[in-house]
């Protein structure tokens, strides 16, 4: 099934990457590399996680404080959010996808 980012989620993953950079040579890309295998996981099986608020549903990263939003389309997974798990928990319900 094909994955789809918002530009929001995108971003956001870059920038945490880039955070974790900063902090310790190399963890931007494991931080990243542990989004990869998240990504596969929804793919494989994406009704498997707990739903969030209607028909979002979340996936936490083990190694990290975040957690994968998305939703499931017709012909595609929807990557709303990668957000940070203690900071301003809702936030991405008021964005605009477009």
């Amino acid at each position: 099934m094909k994955v789809i980012f918002s530009k929001y989620a995108k971003q956001e993953l870059e920038d945490a990457a880039s955070f974790y950079e900063l902090e310790y040579p190399g963890l931007g890309e494991k931080f990243k590399e542990e989004v990869r295998r998240a990504i596969l996981r929804i793919v494989d099986y994406p009704e498997a996680w707990s739903i969030e608020s209607g028909e979002v549903r979340k996936y936490l990263l083990h190694k990290f404080p975040y957690k994968i939003l998305y939703s499931i389309e017709q012909d595609y997974i929807f990557i709303i959010t990668i957000a940070h798990g203690h900071r301003k928990p809702d936030y991405w319900i008021e964005r605009n996808e477009t």
